[in-house]
């Protein structure tokens, strides 16, 4: 093992958050930001209260799901240039289920490094704190707005006889796990992981009948993943 780091320039650096606890920032994250001569991010005010609370000062740059072209071939010619780029998310990983993958890409295509660096992430997290099998998983990430489509794309998943990990807003978190007993039967494993590293982080284990209840009872409140079981094979 080693801590040491060279830090090419002209490279983007793949740079994972904090998912809410700030201690949970790796240590080769706070040297990448501080030898990032430019940082984009998906929020520039979250990532600046970071930047503050570790004493880094650095250009940001906006690079969100409504960034146009434009701002992706700004990053580009940064990089062209020989600039360090740092990419950062709001929280977790970049390019799970935020709009970092189509800068990645844009780079791998111009022939730009790309340096991965590992850390927080909601999917893996709240996985491993589910007590549900982990050597065969999907992440679904967040499901279409529409119903018909989200339904369809459950029902693909659930016939993967592997467990499932959904991104879902706790406005339609009830929704989605009626969704998943009305496609895979009441008693499917469901867990939900809510507001993970933070002070109100809760784990809801139980059925998909169970915990559709106690949504009822007590909707959630905060991010939340959900992750479903894999359906048992029924043998004749």
């Amino acid at each position: 093992m080693t801590t040491d780091q060279h830090w090419p320039p002209g490279t983007l650096y793949i740079v994972p958050t904090p998912l809410g606890n700030l201690g949970d920032i790796t240590l080769r994250a706070v040297e990448a930001l501080k030898q990032a001569d430019l940082v984009a991010c998906e929020d520039t005010r979250r990532t600046l209260r970071l930047m503050n609370h570790l004493g880094i000062t650095k250009p940001l740059v906006s690079y969100h799901a409504h960034s146009d072209t434009r701002r992706q071939n700004d990053v580009l010619r940064a990089l062209e240039s020989g600039k360090r780029v740092a990419l950062a998310s709001d929280a977790g990983t970049p390019g799970l289920s935020d709009p970092g993958t189509p800068l990645v890409q844009a780079a791998v295509r111009a022939h730009i490094p790309v340096m991965s660096l590992p850390g927080p992430c909601a999917a893996i997290t709240a996985l491993v704190g589910s007590a549900l099998p982990t050597d065969r998983f999907f992440f679904i990430g967040f499901l279409p707005r529409r119903p018909a489509r989200a339904k369809r794309v459950l029902t693909q998943a659930l016939a993967l006889e592997a467990t499932l990990v959904i991104y879902e807003s706790p406005f339609r978190t009830r929704e989605t796990v009626s969704w998943i007993e009305d496609i895979a039967g009441p008693d499917i494993p469901v867990v939900i992981a809510r507001e993970l590293t933070k002070i109100h982080e809760e784990f809801l284990r139980g059925s998909a009948r169970d915990i559709g209840e106690r949504l009822k009872a007590e909707p959630p409140i905060g991010e939340v993943v959900i992750l479903v079981g894999a359906q048992k094979e029924e043998h004749s």
